[in-house]
């Protein structure tokens, strides 16, 4: 079976996991400190703060963000559960921005409307979840014009974005978002095996992202109510939480990170590759979002169904018979039971449901060789012609 996408781990990395193995330090420690520096520098970010998994992090960032009970948590349907369920768990009301057909993402004038309804009636969102679907990073000048105009925070869920780049600056940067998410799972571009980031230009969010991610307690003095009581003293300022990396984890981070170039030149070329051999398939292509770059987490391909004698589900249950492990990012989120409890249902953002009953993930990953490809693009050609 082919997987729609795996790690690429060499002996480096196996090594470098060792090295912590064998030092005095398996959680906590300086190795951490080295893989936030590096991403940070990477991005052209201030401060980086390692988690143990991205929902994580998109939690923390929503409470540094001071999101709570009465406001209000606006993303895209197009998305993973972590999007919204970071805002859920702060207490806040989610709502979701239907995408834009051509590049699948948060719809930036959608977006705009909805805004302008929202202030009429008091519900404007305390937090944008703006996810940078497959790789690439929503409109996200014309949303940084928004948020300023209606004041509300940006976090860029860059989950599948890490190496990517947007108006000619890398993801996390910081130039349009508040704050940058990124996901470090073993689909994802690089891996720490589990792992998240906040990247931030903001001391104090810094701060506070530091202090949640470990029980909301702190050592520095200068951040405790009273004079310590000596060396061994620490305060919980605070509720925070366990969501803590280990240096083994941040090991394999940051040794992965070496590798971000050549995995992304893969990437890219795998992505053109498909785009040349798909070119006369009864199949939609991902679009290019202006001023974006792609890292190409996931190739996403739409089934043009009135073309095709197979339907949807014909056609997956076709390729995953014929070796190879398709997927479908995503099925549309205020659809899951959970979030038609909340009031949702079929037909309030129609383009992302009229999406998810035509797209097919295609295997994507540094590994993937040219053959492996061509007998991807052969099964989709004998399914759908």
């Amino acid at each position: 079976m082919i997987p729609y996408g795996r790690q690429s781990v060499d002996q480096a990395d196996i090594d470098a996991v060792v090295e912590v193995l064998q030092s005095d330090w398996l959680t906590q420690g300086p190795t951490i400190e080295r893989f936030e520096q590096a991403v940070a520098e990477r991005c052209q970010a201030d401060f980086a703060v390692a988690v143990c998994n991205a929902t994580a992090a998109l939690h923390i960032a929503c409470v540094a963000a001071g999101l709570g009970p009465g406001d209000h948590l606006w993303t895209t349907p197009n998305t993973f559960l972590a999007s919204a369920n970071c805002g859920r768990y702060c207490g806040a009301d989610v709502d979701f921005v239907d995408i834009d057909p051509l590049t699948w993402n948060l719809d930036a004038e959608v977006l705009a409307d909805k805004l302008d309804r929202a202030e009429q009636t008091g519900t404007l969102p305390k937090v944008l979840v703006a996810v940078a679907f497959s790789g690439q990073s929503c409109d996200m000048r014309r949303i940084a014009e928004l948020a300023e105009r209606y004041n509300f925070t940006v976090i860029e869920d860059a989950s599948h974005a890490v190496g990517a780049s947007y108006a000619g600056r890398p993801v996390g940067c910081g130039e349009f978002a508040a704050m940058t998410v990124f996901s470090f799972h073993p689909v994802k571009i690089i891996t720490s095996a589990e792992g998240g980031m906040v990247l931030t230009n903001r001391p104090e969010l810094a701060e506070r992202l530091q202090r949640l991610r470990s029980h909301g307690m702190t050592r520095d003095p200068q951040q405790m109510t009273e004079p310590s009581h000596g060396p061994w003293y620490y305060q919980q300022i605070e509720l925070g939480f366990n969501y803590r990396i280990t240096d083994l984890q941040a090991a394999l981070g940051l040794s992965q990170l070496d590798k971000l170039d050549v995995f992304i030149a893969r990437r890219r070329e795998l992505a053109a590759r498909y785009n040349r051999l798909l070119a006369y398939l009864p199949v939609t292509l991902p679009s290019a979002q202006p001023e974006a770059e792609s890292a190409w987490h996931l190739y996403v391909i739409r089934l043009q169904s009135e073309r095709i004698g197979l339907s949807h589900r014909q056609v997956f249950e076709g390729l995953r018979a014929a070796g190879i492990g398709v997927n479908l990012h995503y099925i549309p989120l205020h659809l899951q039971p959970y979030y038609r409890d909340l009031g949702f249902a079929e037909g309030d953002f129609p383009e992302a449901e009229r999406y998810y009953t035509e797209a097919i993930s295609l295997p994507m990953f540094p590994l993937l060789s040219d053959a492996q490809q061509d007998h991807v693009v052969e099964q989709l050609r004998r399914l759908t012609e």
